[in-house]
């Protein structure tokens, strides 16, 4: 299904969707064709970039700051902080910055490209697409510490995550949309262990889960993927992350918790009910989260590393 949703978003106007017609009107294009090229040989791909466009977010802006390498002149960056030791194919940005760079030397920022790649394994994975407006800046800021208090934990209730998202100026109704990135991806067993002799989890789930994180597990790459209703290789973007929630077999606490407060509760089951309503909610959500930036930084030549010191 494709939607082509341009939003009136207030507060945005450093943002448009003619940033980069003249200057460099193949940026998107050539993001796309990095990103195909690196799903067509992993499948964890669209997962681990909708997750890097999420942790990006959330920390400051969507400024590109997660992908700053710490150096001996600063402190640990956003990507040395617990919550993002699991973050990977930041090598597809790399792969994106360097075509573009080739095109347009100094023009697309980091940001942008995240954005874009994000919105592109959401596509080519089946999902909705939608018109993006362009122009963020990258940020100079990234601080390891920065990311353990801004990024909810796995084990988050209700209430912590309403606080996350209202503090990123984002709703309700954006947390349980966007929490239906879980469609694609997986959570390691250190994630959930503690959850699986919750009985809130179907039985069949839980045993499924014993099985595969037994509680001596040294595994540590072992996990369970969020939505297993198909196989991993096969992962599609679709709604049947909300229905196995109301089937009892949401992964994680803070998977759940969406069925701890009534009006959550209710747009899970919405959603669960009509794939079009998801697609539509979660474009517009994605659309409010992504808008977040500061227009006071800079557009990197390279993405790990920031043009001066």
């Amino acid at each position: 299904m494709l939607l082509l949703v341009l939003l009136a978003l207030g507060g945005v106007e450093a943002l448009s969707l003619e940033h980069y017609r003249q200057s460099c009107p193949k940026a998107e294009a050539a993001v796309t064709a990095a990103v195909k090229q690196a799903m067509s040989s992993d499948h964890t791909v669209p997962a681990a970039l909708l997750r890097l466009h999420f942790h990006d977010c959330f920390v400051r802006s969507c400024d590109a700051s997660v992908l700053l390498d710490s150096t001996s002149k600063s402190k640990a960056s956003e990507k040395d902080g617990a919550p993002n030791a699991s973050l990977h194919a930041l090598y597809v940005i790399d792969n994106a910055k360097r075509a573009v760079e080739s095109l347009c030397p100094a023009v697309v920022s980091c940001a942008d490209i995240i954005a874009l790649a994000a919105r592109d394994a959401v596509s080519l994975s089946g999902g909705p697409s939608w018109a993006l407006p362009l122009g963020r800046k990258d940020g100079r800021v990234s601080l390891a510490s920065d990311a353990a208090a801004s990024l909810p934990a796995p084990t988050a209730r209700f209430e912590q995550l309403k606080q996350a998202f209202n503090a990123r100026g984002l709703s309700v109704k954006d947390l349980v949309a966007l929490s239906g990135a879980h469609t694609l991806g997986s959570a390691h067993c250190s994630s959930f262990q503690d959850r699986i002799a919750s009985p809130a989890l179907r039985p069949s789930f839980a045993k499924a889960l014993r099985r595969a994180c037994p509680a001596n597990n040294t595994d540590a790459a072992a996990g369970w993927a969020f939505d297993s209703s198909t196989p991993k290789a096969k992962a599609s973007f679709d709604n049947g992350y909300f229905r196995m929630l109301q089937s009892g077999r949401g992964l994680l606490t803070s998977d759940e918790a969406l069925l701890t407060h009534p009006k959550t509760r209710a747009f899970v089951a919405l959603y669960a009910a009509s794939q079009d309503e998801f697609f539509r909610d979660f474009v517009a959500s994605m659309l409010r989260m992504s808008a977040l930036n500061d227009p006071a930084g800079e557009v990197r030549a390279h993405c790990r590393r920031r043009n001066s010191s």
